[in-house]
Order: structure tokens, then C-alpha cells, then sequence
């Protein structure tokens, strides 16, 4: 199906704040309108103000503010701009066209009996920034095991060398890992010479630090409870180390500013059963291989698992059963948490809106690399937040994405963007294979109302039984410290789905952001070839919508098509 540029303008947002649909240039403009009125004292973010209840809210809030004893010229400018921006009715106008951005995306082929389609669009953002420095990763048969895939983001800062250097490097940390507890994952002859090539790196009194990490306090129970707490384990060790790497400094530019990056993974594994295997004997011989991840300790009905583990400003959604999970955890100034540790550690965080920036230079307080700057470093520590969860029929997508997109849409908008768009293509296509006629006379969307966006119980219907199979573990390791932190899911929306993947027999690798598209020949779609296309189309229009919507950074967009989508 040829989706033609007048199909973009259709594109709209469902504003989480207000519950309004909005078009994509116009967004900025809103958001900054909410915040403006707020800020004001506005109680309702959708109320209308004239010019003179403005007028007259602005002088009530400056006569309180000159009466406190330690008057905020800050505060009162904050004041004026919000009164200001408000009184000037302008237009909203957009950064981008949306129907001119063309960026096609690629679809991998992935042989995962859990994943239906997988595509992948990037975009450098040019009107903001001069360099690509996002990097993905998608390791199909990951430790030669089938079923088993790998998928990364690395949402490079200030350079491009940490992001390549820790797509490079990081699947083969965690490899080693994993293979070290759990005797299923191979790596071969290649990926054995680079590890031990890092042996002078982490020498004896480096892993002696590292005792650390198998050294959790807790009580039997937690140990039952906490199944795949040695995944977590592996994920902080590996970063632990892919961090020390990157202290070297290699092919780094400046002595003094060096690059760094924000990750976010996914291990994405089939839990074998008699229904999926067909035998016995396969699923005995799993699981004396994997002794610490028993199938049997799971779910009944559930087909996978997701292992995920972030750091910094790249997140991970989930969209599950009509509701979205965040299934990742925001390390920035934003974070009041984050802030505390920085502060109460010695820490600068600067007055720069709109959260500060810690030592007046990163927005971002957990990462990799930065290694030039050791004031810096002292607060940006490596320490992934982790999380398994199973996934079954009723999940339908997996995004994975950089903060180019964050910055500007927030979970609950992303999700009901990908379902409307994703539902928009099914239409086109249903209307294309009935009747021949146009694409564009179906305009059938996804309905969205404020109960799926705000489901009190989206959580907890996560969490029930054996649910929630592990949920982190902050490992803070600053030397002599470790301290352990559980970590909760975040709330957000979405839709249901099964359907077995055909068997692709090409692995696919690690990939840079200059990847030439795979897409070309999308004007005729077969069945075979829908949910490739689909992926592909959803997560075009998610960029395009990023860039008009004011997006100022890099903007990587992962999508994986999970079984439960076919039931949308």
C-alpha cells in the first residue's frame, strides 16, 4: 500500500493532559499553553482565559511574590513570560511540514516466534542537530539460541563514540554473562577472542569490586520470589564493565569532553511448554540448562519473556490488553529521586530550565561513558534500572525509542499514536484487498476514551499473580556502596493478538543509523508482507510526528509487532 504524504496530514493526538486531539505542528504550541496556564494558577489546563482575567491573575500572583522576604526574580520572570505568551494569540505554527518529511523506514527479520515485525526509523533531525548519534542493535538467534533475540538503542550525547562503541560491545558483555549462569548461551570462537581481549581491562582487582553484584542481601523468600534476579544481576554487571571500557577513551575527539550515551536493551526469550514445543524432551532438556529460569515458576498461558534494562532518557514501552506500561525508568534532573541522590552525594545540579543540568553540563543523571569530565562522573553513575515481565496473546507492540521522541510525546499519546496509525494501515488495507478503491476512503481509527488512557487498574492487572516476575534492583555501586531499590512500572494505554512468525534463517546484526531501507516495493502488499509494512508505516509516522511536534534531538524509533497485534 503506497501511504501518499496527504495521508500524514490526517495524523492527530490524543493530548493526555486534556484529553483533546491535536495535530502534530500544533502540539508544541499546546503543551506550552498548559504549562503557561498552570503556572498562572489556573486549576484547568483546557480552561479559556480572556485578556483580562490574565491581567488580573498576573497582578495577583506578582503582589503575593513581592511580598514573600526572599523575592524570586526568576519566579517573577517565569510569571511574565507565561502572561505573555498567553496575550500574544498567535497561530501556532510548526517546525516541519509533515508531509514532507520522508524518511523510510527498515523492517529486520527476526526469527522469534513472539515477534510478528520488527522495523526500525531514524532521523537526524537536521534543523537541530548536525550528526546522527543514535545506534541500534538487533541480534537475531542471540547465544545461538532460537526464539532468543537481542534488541538495543543507544541514544548517543555530545559524540558519536560511546554509541557505537557500546552497540558495538554491550551484546557481548551481557552474552558472557548470561553464558557464565545459564550454559544455553554459546558464543562463538569471534566473540570469545574480543572478550578475552578485554582481560587487561578487567583485571583481578577490578572483579573483586564486581563481588558486589553476587553479593545481595535477603531473605529466602525474595530469593524464590525474585526468579530472574540473576538476569538482572548480569545486565548491571555487564554495564559495570561496558562503563570501565569506555574509561579508555578510544577514538574519543576532545581531553576533556567526552561522549556518552543513554541505552535501553530488551532480551526478548520463549519460555518452552508441551503446547509450544511439541515435546517433552526439548523442554526437559531447557530447562537443565537453565536451572535459574524455570518455565515452570511462570504463568500459565504466558508464551515469553521480556527482560529490559535502561539508562538514562531511552524508555521502553509496552502495550498490553487495551493499557501501555513504561517499562523503563526516566534518569534525569526530572527525577526527584535522582536529583536527591546527586545533591545528598555532593553533586551540582545548575538553575538552567527547565530541571537544571547536573555540573551544569548533562540533563541526564545515569549513563554510560562521559569519562573526560570527573566531577561530572562522580554523579552520572552506570547503573541500570531492570525489569522482566511476561508477555503473551494480548501484547501487542514493544517500542523502543530515544529521547527525540520523549521530549516531545509523552507514553499515553505514543501508545494511542501507534494504534491509530497501526489501525489505520489494516484499514487501507482491508479497503484496498475488498474493493480496489482508494487507501483513503477508510478513515476507521482506534477508539481511545479517557478510561483506557487513565485505567487506575492498568498496574495492577500487570502485577496479579505471577505477573510481575522480577521487578528491580537498582544496583548502586559507587565503590563501597550498594543498595538496592524496587523499582515500580509506570502507567500508560493500548490492544490484543497470536499468530506464529514464519522462520527466517539471515541473523541480523548491529546496525548503524545509515541503514539503506528495506521497504522499497511497499506499493503491493501480500499477507505475507502486511505486518512487515505495517511496522514500517507505524513507525514513520511516529518520527514525522516527533519532528513536527518540535522535537530537537536525534530520533530512533524501534517497533516490534508482538502476536496479540492481530487481534487489534
Amino acid at each position: 500500500i503506497a501511504c501518499e504524504n496527504d495521508d500524514s496530514k490526517r495524523i492527530s493526538i490524543f493530548c493526555s493532559a486534556c484529553q483533546q486531539t491535536i495535530y502534530p505542528y500544533h502540539l508544541l504550541y499546546h503543551k506550552k499553553t498548559h504549562k503557561a496556564l498552570t503556572l498562572l494558577g489556573f486549576a484547568s489546563p483546557q480552561r479559556k482565559t480572556d485578556n483580562k482575567t490574565l491581567l488580573a491573575q498576573r497582578q495577583k500572583l506578582i503582589s503575593k511574590l513581592t511580598k514573600i522576604p526572599k523575592y524570586s526574580e526568576t519566579h517573577r520572570q517565569k510569571i511574565d513570560y507565561s502572561f505573555e505568551f498567553l496575550m500574544d494569540n498567535h497561530t501556532p505554527t510548526s517546525y516541519c511540514d509533515l508531509a514532507n518529511i520522508n524518511n523510510p523506514s527498515t523492517f529486520k527479520e527476526v526469527n522469534n516466534s513472539l515477534i510478528k515485525a520488527l522495523a526500525i526509523c531514524q532521523d537526524k533531525n537536521s534543523t537541530w542537530q548536525g550528526d546522527m548519534e543514535d545506534r541500534f542493535i538487533v541480534l537475531n538467534n542471540y547465544g545461538n539460541r532460537s526464539d532468543t533475540c537481542f534488541l538495543g538503542l543507544v541514544d548517543g550525547s555530545h559524540g558519536v563514540t560511546a554509541a557505537e562503541t557500546v552497540a558495538a560491545e554491550l551484546p557481548l558483555l551481557f552474552l558472557d554473562q548470561l553464558a557464565q549462569t545459564d550454559s544455553s548461551y554459546k558464543k562463538s570462537k569471534d566473540e570469545q577472542q574480543i572478550l578475552d581481549s578485554f582481560a587487561t581491562v578487567i583485571k583481578a582487582d577490578y572483579r573483586e569490586k564486581e563481588k558486589i553484584f553476587s553479593e545481595k542481601p535477603g531473605n529466602d523468600e525474595t530469593d524464590k520470589t525474585n526468579t530472574y534476579e540473576w538476569i538482572h544481576k548480569a545486565y548491571a554487571k555487564s554495564f559495570w564493565r561496558m562503563d570501565r571500557l569506555l574509561r579508555l577513551g578510544r577514538n574519543e575527539v576532545s581531553k576533556v569532553r567526552w561522549s556518552g550515551c543513554s541505552v535501553v536493551t530488551c532480551l526478548v526469550e520463549r519460555i518452552p511448554s508441551e503446547e509450544t514445543d511439541g515435546t517433552e524432551e526439548e523442554e526437559r532438556k531447557h530447562s537443565e540448562n537453565t536451572t535459574h529460569s524455570p518455565s515452570a515458576r511462570t504463568a500459565k498461558g504466558v508464551a515469553g519473556l521480556l527482560h529490559i534494562a535502561n539508562i538514562g532518557n531511552a524508555h521502553a514501552v509496552l502495550c498490553k490488553n487495551g493499557k501501555s506500561h513504561c517499562l523503563s525508568k526516566e534518569h534525569s534532573t526530572s527525577n526527584v529521586s535522582e536529583r536527591e541522590r546527586i545533591l545528598q552525594n555532593g553533586g551540582n545540579i545548575s538553575i538552567n530550565e527547565p530541571d537544571g543540568l547536573v555540573e551544569g553540563y548533562l540533563r541526564t543523571t545515569r549513563g554510560l561513558g562521559h569519562h573526560g569530565d570527573p566531577v561530572l562522573k562522580r554523579s552520572v553513575i552506570p547503573v541500570p534500572h531492570t525489569i522482566s515481565v511476561p508477555i503473551d496473546d494480548t501484547c501487542q507492540f514493544l517500542i523502543l525509542a530515544s529521547n527525540g521522541l520523549w521530549e516531545v510525546l509523552d507514553y499515553n499519546e505514543v501508545l494511542a499514536l501507534t494504534l491509530t496509525t497501526f489501525t489505520r494501515y489494516l484499514r487501507m488495507y482491508e479497503s484496498v484487498q475488498q474493493n480496489g478503491t482508494s487507501p483513503y476512503v477508510c478513515q476507521h481509527l482506534m477508539p481511545l476514551t479517557e478510561d483506557n488512557l487513565n485505567d487506575s487498574k492498568a498496574i495492577e492487572d500487570l502485577q496479579n499473580g505471577t505477573e510481575i516476575l522480577y521487578s528491580n534492583t537498582d544496583i548502586i555501586f559507587c565503590d563501597k556502596l550498594a543498595s538496592y531499590a524496587g523499582q515500580e512500572l509506570l502507567k500508560t494505554v493500548s490492544p490484543v493478538g497470536s499468530k506464529p512468525l514464519p522462520q527466517f534463517e539471515e541473523d541480523t546484526k548491529m546496525h548503524p543509523s545509515n541503514c539503506k531501507s528495506q521497504t522499497a516495493g511497499r506499493g503491493r502488499v501480500t499477507a505475507e508482507t502486511l505486518y512487515d509494512n505495517a511496522a514500517s508505516y507505524v513507525s514513520e509516522q511516529l518520527v514525522k510526528t516527533a519532528l513536527a511536534a518540535g522535537s530537537r534531538d536525534n530520533i530512533t524509533i524501534l517497533i516490534v509487532l508482538l502476536n496479540g497485534c492481530n487481534k487489534i
